[in-house]
């Protein structure tokens, strides 16, 4: 699917997914927008592992740096949402 197709909720459905894999032992309930990363138990080579994937899914190419200042799930998601427009 093209990015600019993708919906506010489908980035959120594909973050979701990939924080399963990577960390498959965070209920998905733990999933909650004003978390960061970090609060789930996620470490700085998991962070990186998600962000790449991320990328990967929604065929978007952005710089590493760009997502240093994300507060929170929920900025993510307006992050990566924003770009596939």
């Amino acid at each position: 699917m093209p990015a600019s197709d993708v919906s506010r909720e489908a980035v959120e459905l594909v973050l979701r997914e990939t924080i399963a894999a990577v960390l498959p032992s965070v209920p998905a309930d733990a999933i909650a927008g004003n978390k960061h990363l970090q609060d789930l138990g996620a470490d700085s080579v998991d962070r990186v592992e998600m962000i790449l994937m991320l990328l990967d899914r929604l065929h978007l190419d952005e710089p590493m740096s760009s997502f240093s200042r994300l507060p929170d799930i929920d900025a993510l998601v307006t992050f990566l949402h924003e770009r596939c427009r």
